[in-house]
């Protein structure tokens, strides 16, 4: 299985869209799993829908309420890019806002 970290965006077989990783690397090693949230283009930006760009130029909006479990095991998957620290912290930051309590 290759190794993958939270901040990478994916191709996931059978998918159109793209996905970035958003588990914390402890869980994605614990699990042998990680949670995506997809990747689309020509989306209206909002507080769950963040404007993110990859080193290596890929440029979607991530859709953070919409987290999904994946099992790369069962999937096949393969790393395209990878999203520059800075911007995880916002995705990071609007998923932890999702679950806080009131």
């Amino acid at each position: 299985m290759q190794d993958f970290s939270q901040g990478d965006i994916i191709k996931i077989n059978g998918f159109r869209s793209s996905f970035l990783i958003v588990s914390k690397n402890a869980f994605i090693r614990a699990v042998n799993m990680f949670h995506v949230c997809p990747l689309l283009s020509g989306v209206q930006e909002g507080p769950l829908h963040i404007h993110v760009t990859g080193v290596y130029d890929t440029e979607r909006v991530v859709i953070c309420e919409q987290v999904k479990l994946i099992d790369p095991a069962v999937r096949s998957c393969k790393r395209i890019d990878r999203l520059p620290y800075g911007m995880l912290m916002n995705i990071s930051d609007a998923l932890q806002g999702i679950f806080e309590y009131d």
